[in-house]
């Protein structure tokens, strides 16, 4: 999953960007408002952390310009302002979600991992596909009952699978949701990660299927 944190306060951000990148998450980070925007203009994000207080435009303002060109990502607000009067403004503005300043990097994983399985259907952390267990919040997967071991964005990989079962996605897809913009890679990066998860994942209920010239497709296979 890429996400996109709007912070300027480069102490916070780091820690930020650095717990969710040891989760697997691919994520870009931007201090002004104005770039925030030009990002958000041209890149694909599955999740957005906006501060309230930026230079440039505010996170109130670009809020709404991503609001009012229908574009849906969830947005996460990130506001030192507790009153209840706010938080009203930010939800009817079409905020997701907000964390009030200071707050513990635990709670803002669990609702990063709360919007993000919004956004694919799924209504718990824990699900069940066929004869796999899948658990975002522990970070754990078994097939049978039996651990298998992923790396994070292998773990990422198989979320996204999950999460669109049924739909082909193309290898360009992939890659922009994996890798951030300061992680250049290859299309054949995407190849060798869907090899490896494969591999672990023999013997459960999905199939990977490659559709040749689109991309991939996820499949639950009947009975299983």
């Amino acid at each position: 999953m890429r996400i996109l944190v709007v912070e300027d306060t480069e102490d916070l951000a780091d820690a930020i960007v650095h717990r969710l990148r040891k989760l697997g998450y691919a994520v870009d980070w931007v201090a002004d408002g104005h770039e925030a925007e030009e990002l958000l203009r041209r890149e694909p994000y599955q999740l957005v952390l906006l501060d309230i207080m930026l230079p440039g435009i505010d996170g109130q303002a670009l809020l709404g310009q991503l609001r009012r060109r229908r574009n849906a990502t969830p947005v996460l607000m990130m506001t030192a302002r507790s009153q209840v009067d706010v938080k009203i403004d930010l939800l009817d503005l079409g905020a997701d979600d907000f964390i009030v300043k200071p707050f513990d990097l635990r709670e803002l994983e669990a609702r990063c991992r709360a919007l993000l399985r919004r956004s694919h259907g799924m209504a718990s952390s824990r699900t069940e596909f066929g004869n796999i267990l899948f658990d975002a919040a522990a970070k754990l997967v078994q097939v049978d009952g039996k651990p298998v071991e992923l790396g994070g964005r292998e773990f990422r990989l198989l979320e996204l699978f999950l999460g669109h079962l049924g739909a082909v996605m193309s290898k360009e897809d992939l890659m922009d949701r994996l890798f951030s913009l300061d992680q250049p890679t290859a299309l054949n990066a995407i190849e060798l990660y869907v090899s490896r998860l494969r591999r672990k994942m023999q013997g459960s209920s999905m199939e990977i299927r490659t559709v040749r010239g689109l991309g991939y497709v996820a499949e639950i296979r009947n009975g299983e």
